[in-house]
Parts: structure tokens; sequence; C-alpha cells
């Protein structure tokens, strides 16, 4: 049976439950340090808060925005948090997660020019100016997860076993798929570098290149198998993000700044026990040789060894700001975000939520501290519903993150800031509860597009109504199916 882990009626609750279970989260209940301004280069944000990078699959056939993507960014614009972290686009079309994924390209710059126009007026509707708002793009490419089919930089067995080459047969990766060639991971960075002045020409002030989850950057950084110029040694494997980066640097110079996304500890692959719906890591040997951040003799816990090293260089290489996630949402989805109920395709956590959230808060404070200088966006907060706040005051005071990220928190309740400076307080019927609806609607493709757009299901009257539109279309293509294997039409 499943245990409800969330059953807190107040802060006391929360830190009863922390100490039985030993893990190091705390909370301050005045508010001061989230309204510190932060200097990133010659920028100064207003506060201390920021929206995470959070995809809404709403874009158009072509990449452009559409009008739910409008919507949502408005509704950040307008939130108070003075860093928007703008969601994964696209660099190539072969790049795309999914046929709705945003993808920036010559064709389409007027829309996304249109999206940040209208994500700063907002702001400017409410706070009365937007100077001291950054609002930045997430450049990516999917990889192994891209929808057309799966580019993968070398063979990971855990990862194989859960990607498919055919979604539909659940085809997995066969032993002798081929893996993108150097030539092709070269041309990747001259697309890379087109994005990034097309992102500074619609007026964008930073594009992050995206390094985790699963992705085809995060993929590089673990490929110590791949033969090559970008695989092997950490010098290696870290040579494409140098590389690109450096050459944004050369073409725009410093009038757009540059950050990146990284996953510190991806983990080993976990899959649902089939008698508990629990979720259980895939067998693995020792030393496990795969992935970025892990322990090679205990690959169930973290190795920051590398991800210092792979910091380092990146500031050496002209980042500087730092987004910090860990695992992937395809195979191992607790790391990355703690919820309560898991998504349709998914598994019930395997630790206590409050041991995910610790973790990120650990993971961050160990670079944070390595780096006191650069200024690093910490996420993992959102489970904690109405006293992430409390979280975040308590983590920005002790110094274990500059800014702290909301993501699926910000898509429940992106008001969350204006609340705050008005009223002083989180407004508890509005935040996140953990229950993995969005990421229902983000595994839902049977539509005419090939993707529902996501959101926010319980504190969305749109996205309720989207959400029953797929319930209803899965049963009906469940009957069809049901009649067809009976004979009956």
């Amino acid at each position: 049976m499943h245990i409800k882990h969330f059953t807190y009626k107040s802060l006391e609750d929360v830190r009863a439950d922390i100490k039985n279970l030993g893990v190091d989260v705390t909370f301050e209940t005045e508010f001061k340090a989230i309204w510190n301004p932060v200097k990133i280069r010659e920028h100064v944000i207003g506060n201390s808060l920021a929206i995470n990078p959070m995809e809404g699959c709403d874009g158009t056939l072509d990449g452009s925005p559409g009008e739910l993507t409008y919507r949502r960014w408005e509704r950040f614009g307008a939130s108070g948090a003075k860093l928007i972290w703008g969601e994964a686009t696209a660099v190539t079309p072969d790049g795309r997660a999914n046929p709705r994924q945003l993808m920036i390209c010559e064709d389409n710059l007027s829309r996304f020019e249109e999206l940040v126009k209208r994500t700063r007026a907002a702001h400017r509707k409410v706070y009365g100016n937007d100077s001291d708002l950054l609002v930045g793009l997430q450049l990516t490419h999917s990889g192994r997860f891209s929808f057309g089919k799966p580019l993968i930089v070398y063979h990971h067995p855990g990862m194989d076993l859960v990607t498919y080459t055919d979604k539909a047969k659940k085809t997995r990766i066969p032993d002798d798929y081929p893996v993108v060639t150097d030539d092709y991971l070269e041309s990747l960075q001259d697309a890379f570098v087109v994005a990034a002045k097309n992102a500074y020409r619609v007026g964008f002030d930073f594009v992050d290149i995206k390094q985790c989850h699963s992705y085809l950057l995060n993929e590089l950084l673990g490929a110590r198998f791949r033969p090559g110029k970008f695989g092997g040694d950490f010098e290696n494997r870290s040579r494409f993000i140098r590389e690109v980066v450096a050459r944004i640097a050369d073409n725009i110079g410093k009038s757009l700044m540059i950050g990146s996304r990284i996953s510190a500890y991806d983990g080993v692959p976990f899959l649902k026990d089939p008698l508990t719906g629990y979720g259980k890591p895939m067998p693995y040997s020792i030393p496990y040789e795969y992935g970025f951040g892990i322990n090679q003799n205990d690959p169930l816990t973290e190795d920051l060894t590398e991800v210092k090293a792979l910091v380092q260089t990146l500031i050496k290489s002209g980042i500087s700001i730092l987004s910090v996630s860990l695992g992937s949402p395809y195979c191992n989805m607790h790391l990355g975000r703690p919820f309560e109920r898991p998504p349709i395709d998914a598994y019930y956590p395997p630790e206590h939520p409050l041991v995910g959230v610790e973790r990120h808060f650990r993971l961050v404070e160990s670079l944070q501290k390595a780096f006191p200088t650069l200024a690093i966006v910490g996420t993992g907060y959102s489970w904690l519903r109405q006293y992430f706040i409390n979280a975040a005051e308590s983590n920005i005071r002790r110094g274990r993150v500059t800014i702290v990220g909301i993501g699926r928190g910000a898509i429940a309740y992106p008001e969350f800031v204006y609340d705050l400076l008005n009223h002083g307080k989180i407004n508890e019927s509005r935040v996140c509860i953990g229950a993995s609806f969005c990421t229902d609607l983000m595994r839902s493709k049977n539509n005419e597009m090939g993707q529902y757009p996501t959101g926010c299901v319980p504190r969305d009257p749109i996205y309720a109504g989207i959400y029953k539109e797929t319930l209803l279309k899965t049963k009906e293509q469940r009957n069809i199916r049901v009649e067809v294997k009976t004979g009956r039409r």
C-alpha cells in the first residue's frame, strides 16, 4: 500500500519528520533573504527567486510558441520572480523531445520576440518596471529521447532498456544501434551557436546550454565508452560544452550572458517493482562506469569530483550562472522531482520525499560552497508545498544557494511572489501538491498534434479540461481496440 507522506498541518509537523529521518532541511518564518538582489555579471536582479524551466508542450508543430505558451510565460512574467529561466527549446528539428516542443529558428523569430515582449510587459504591468528582470532561454537537443528517432552518444545498458526505437511497440535500443558521429556533434555545435545568436536577436538576456535529464549533452558527460574526441576521459567528455560556450562567447561577446543547467547526479535507472509498485534500481555491476556525478563503487550515491571539475571548466569558458538538477524524468524521476503520486508510467517513490528534497539541498550546497561567487539556482522545493518558501529563506541565509528556483510549483501557483509581497504569506490552496498530473499530460500523445499541452490539473481549469479530454480519448481508443479484437464494430 502506498504511504501518503504529506500530511503536515504545521511546520512543526514537518520538523518532526525531518528529525526522525535525520535529514538537513531547515526553515525560517521571517522573509528577508529571498528579497536580496543578486548581481550576475553586470546585471542585478531584484530578488533571489526564479522560475525554473518548465516545458509546456504547447508550441505549434513548427516549433513556434502557441497561445498557451504565451499565457504561461505571461503568468511567469507577472509572478514577481526576477529570474525567468525559459524552457527547453530545441536547436535542430531532430532534437525535439515531442512534436510541440519549442524550436527557435530563422522562420519563427518574430514569435519568440513576441514571447519576450509579452513576458516583460506582464511584469511591468504588475511591478512598474522590468529593469531588474532577467529572461533566458534553455537551448537543448533531446538525444536518445528525441521523438523522431533516438540519437544516442554511447550505449548505456540501463538507459538502452528505457529508450525505444519504436515507442508504440516498445522496441528497445539494440546493441548494434549506431551512435552519433563526431561530425554530427561538430555540426550540432554550429546549431547551438546559431540558436544563441537568434535568442540574442529577439531579446533574451541569456541562454542556457542544457546538460541534464539524460538528454544529449548530459549523456556526453558520462560517455566513458565512446571513442574519439568527445568520449573517454573527462577532457574529451567535457569538450562539447567547452567549445560551444567559447564559440557563443566569441560570436556574440558579452552582450549575451551564458548559463547552463546541469545534472549533479544522474543516478542509476529505476524500474517499477511489479509486486509493490515502488521504484527499485535496475541491476548494476561494480565499478559502475555510466552516467555523471555517480560514485562508481556505490552508484546509489553521488560523487561530485567531476561535477566540480565541470563547473570550474564552465566558469573558465564563460558561464555566468548555473542551475542544478538531478536524475532523469524517464528512469529515476524521484531524484529530480520528489513527488506523492507517480505519473501514469512510473513508480511510487522508493524513499521519503524529504530525503529527495534534502539531496537537492545538500548537493547544491556543496557546489555553492566550492564556488561562492557563482550565482547558482537550486531546485527540488515544490514537494514542500506552502513550506517551500520557508526552506528557501533558510537555504539562502545559510549560504547553501544563491537563488531558489520553483518549477512545478510555479505552474500551479505563479502568483506566489505577488502574494508574499502583498500578503506576507503563501496561499495554501494554490500550491503544487506533487500529484504528477502535469507529467501525465506530457505523456499523453493521442491527439491530432501528437502531444497534449501540459499544466497544473488540480489548480488550473484549462488543464483540468484538457486532462478530462485525454481520459475520454484513451477510453475511446481502448474501446475501439477491444471491439477490433472481438470482431465487434
